[in-house]
């Protein structure tokens, strides 16, 4: 066979083998055997040995057969991958309903229902049709680079599908979906099935070993795990798709997996009928599920809605009730936190709760154990709230045997044995000790978290470990660790410990705001932060500030005010302080942007829909406003969300304060 011959061949079967495979992985219907379809891939392969200049990118023999990563890039999105608000009932998407009528000043022509995929995000990217990149979600903004794993998934075809009723447009530049990475039940239940037999540890649950394998180095691997994915939205524009559903059934076209299940409706009656179908239906999904989501399914809609903050307005994602189960309370242990709070947990027998097993869950604290009954040995009711922290419900008393022990909240820190202290302002027992290890080790943890100083490799386990070698006594300590050192560590590998090191080093300037949060000053959260750091300006003024000079801080009150003046009239915190800057750790100036809203403050009370009270904060902050936490004479709007009340409304009345409900402050940031 000449290589013109060959040539002619190799199409023929990468033609053929792609049509197997769309039948198989895409439409569940395969018109061969399993042995047709690998001798294709077999001669196809062996063709390719022979004459490996034809081999192209998107051959089949292509999706695995890399050599492993040594890292994933970071790569910015074309645009962002943006979350969903959640919410928990009917009665909050019957809101979202008539928010959207009333903000488009009339009724959507339709929705449009899928379910809610338990996975990990990710963005394919087309040009010319051939695949070339693959992204997880990131934080939005920016994804890593997980092509090369991405080409491993079966149901993602390594070139678009050709149908004659697509747009040509598809084909040509660049054509990107999203969709979510999952791994089905029965997979799951497989590979936990080989592990058992191997003696390795379980997985958790599929959609933390979905999210896990995409993140391996090794293609190989990956591959292994046989993961799926499935598309739910199409981020290109093309002409001729204006609906949300046009995008499902585009995809379809072009080789995709679409969730089958999803269907448009005409409004919230039919909304309501699609949740009822699915609040039991669910568990009989071949894969994990943890809602609904709705959209508006007018695109040209959906873009006027605009978003807020992470958020669309025009899409929701419906949460199921947590669900719930029966297990034994085995003990009440303490943990005790950065700030010394000493909080009381559940022991409990391992059950599965939403597709996780649960083996602990919060008790709040003792006064609530008190009041709900709770007793060491008690079969409970559990649930993942909002199907995302566990936590004990209610004991089943009449299941009691009469050996249940009532608990006794222990008068000394489990760590460090000094008494426990409560005033009558607060709930919670407190370890007073600063020197306790376990305060250390929360004070070190938040330091180094996402949004202090947002260290990349120092995580909880990292700071244990090094704790433990001994390596640091105080997150000063951080910045005075060498490669050398980290190699003493079992958990360090040359890689690693060169990796954090220059994850360390550069995150020596961060700036003000970030720096004044990390220091963990109780009462002082990052909107409190950011006041302090445009009022000083400076990490010197900070340190030095005076009592005076902390009054004069819009939106500090008094206990904050205390809180700061105990924090740094410290000894040990100014020898701290002075110790990160003679590890040259000097933060960045923090300074506000001006915008259309430069000059004006808000206060935000009560929930509102468009996001968080960070998420609302941050869209104001970003066109030059403001936020503070407390009513003043200078705030110039209080921001009222559903369930507002207490001192701020009350304040903002005798003032005379105008105040913006939820339509006021959407039309105010997209005057």
């Amino acid at each position: 066979m000449n290589q013109s011959e060959a040539a002619s061949r190799i199409s023929q079967l990468r033609n053929l083998i792609e049509e197997y495979r769309y039948q198989y992985y895409v439409q569940d219907s395969p018109t061969v055997s399993d042995a047709v379809y690998d001798s294709l891939n077999t001669e196809l392969r062996e063709l390719e040995n022979k004459f490996p200049e034809l081999v192209s990118a998107d051959s089949p023999t292509q999706r695995v057969g890399a050599t492993p990563l040594s890292k994933f890039e970071a790569v910015p999105h074309a645009s962002p991958m943006l979350s969903l608000n959640d919410v928990f009932s009917v009665e909050e998407v019957e809101e979202w309903v008539k928010r959207s009528t009333k903000l488009l000043a009339r009724a959507p022509k339709s929705y449009y229902g899928e379910i809610k995929m338990d996975g990990l995000a990710a963005s394919v990217i087309y040009e010319d049709g051939i695949l070339v990149r693959g992204l997880t979600r990131g934080d939005g903004r920016t994804g890593e680079d997980v092509t090369i794993n991405l080409r491993t998934v079966e149901q993602i075809p390594l070139r678009l599908r050709r149908d004659p009723s697509v747009p040509q447009a598809v084909y040509q530049g660049r054509f990107e979906v999203r969709g979510e990475v999952l791994m089905y039940k029965k997979v799951f239940e497989g590979l936990n099935k080989s592990r058992e037999a191997a003696g390795l540890p379980l997985f958790a649950n599929p959609r933390n070993t979905a999210a896990g394998s995409i993140r391996q180095l090794d293609p190989k691997l990956v591959a292994d795990r046989k993961l799926s994915f499935h598309v739910y939205a199409v981020a290109t524009e093309i002409a001729g798709i204006s609906t949300h559903a046009d995008e499902h059934g585009l995809a379809a076209k072009l080789g995709f997996k679409v969730e089958p299940h999803s269907a448009k409706m005409k409004g919230i009656d039919d909304i309501r009928a699609f949740i009822d179908q699915w609040e039991e239906a669910r568990k009989e999904l071949p894969y994990g599920t943890d809602g609904l989501v709705f959209t508006i399914d007018q695109r040209e809609d959906y873009q006027r809605l605009g978003i807020i903050g992470k958020a669309p307005r025009a899409a929701i994602a419906y949460k199921f009730p947590a669900e719930q189960a029966t297990t034994k309370l085995l003990d009440i242990q303490i943990s005790v936190g950065r700030t010394g709070a000493a909080t009381p947990f559940a022991v409990l027998e391992p059950t599965l709760v939403a597709g996780s097993t649960i083996q602990m869950a919060t008790l709040h604290n003792a006064g609530e154990i008190a009041r709900k009954d709770i007793r060491i040995g008690d079969t409970v009711i559990i649930q993942k709230a909002g199907d995302i922290i566990p936590e004990v419900v209610a004991p089943l008393p009449e299941l009691r045997t009469g050996a249940e022990i009532v608990f006794k909240m222990p008068t000394h820190c489990p760590i460090c044995s000094e008494k426990l202290v409560k005033t009558d302002k607060e709930a919670v027992w407190r370890c007073v000790n600063f020197d306790c290890p376990a305060l250390e080790r929360g004070r070190i943890i938040h330091f180094a978290s996402k949004a202090a100083y947002d260290i990349d490799g120092m995580g909880e386990s990292t700071v244990d470990a090094l704790l433990d070698a001994k390596l640091i006594s105080d997150a000063a300590d951080i910045f005075s660790l060498t490669v050398d050192e980290l190699l003493g560590v079992d958990r360090f590998a040359l890689k690693s410990a060169e990796n954090l090191i220059s994850s360390i080093s550069g995150r020596k300037h961060v700036t003000l705001d970030r720096f004044i949060f990390a220091l963990g000053i109780r009462h002082v959260g990052q909107q409190t932060a950011r006041d302090l750091a445009t009022y000083f300006g400076s990490l010197d003024r900070f340190k030095n500030a005076s009592p005076h000079e902390l009054d004069e801080v819009d939106g500090i009150g008094t206990v904050v005010a205390g809180s700061l003046i105990d924090w740094l009239s410290s000894d040990r915190h100014q020898q701290f302080l002075n110790k990160l800057q003679a590890a040259r750790v000097e933060p960045k100036s923090f300074e506000r942007v001006e915008g259309k809203l430069t000059g004006q403050s808000f206060v935000i009370t009560g929930s509102l829909g468009l996001g968080s009270r960070d998420d609302i904060a941050a869209k104001l902050e970003a066109l030059g406003g403001k936020v503070t936490n407390s009513v003043s004479k200078t705030t110039s709007y209080l921001i009222v969300g559903d369930e507002a009340g207490g001192s701020k409304l009350t304040k903002a009345q005798a003032l005379g304060t105008p105040q913006l409900d939820e339509t006021a402050l959407i039309n105010l940031l997209n005057a």
